[in-house]
């Protein structure tokens, strides 16, 4: 099974707000920088920076559908 993003965060913060989130309700998720969020704070590999939230592609309906019953704030960071 592949892994596709679910959203784009602001920092690594967030992404294990929401992993958590998922991983409550069975979801499996991991986060990971995103190539413009390397170094985006003090060039070190500190909680900052943008950060995709991935899941597995067959539970991407799912977490979808999660996320909008939980709206809290702006998610999306990404273009």
């Amino acid at each position: 099974m592949s892994t596709v993003t679910l959203t784009v965060v602001h920092d690594g913060l967030e992404a294990e707000q929401l992993c958590g989130l998922l991983q409550v309700n069975g979801i499996p998720c991991f986060s990971r920088r995103t190539a413009m969020g390397q170094g985006a704070v003090d060039g070190s590999s500190s909680m900052g920076g943008l950060t995709e939230v991935l899941v597995n592609d067959g539970d991407l309906e799912r977490a979808r559908e999660l996320l909008a019953a939980h709206p809290e704030g702006d998610r999306n960071a990404g273009p």
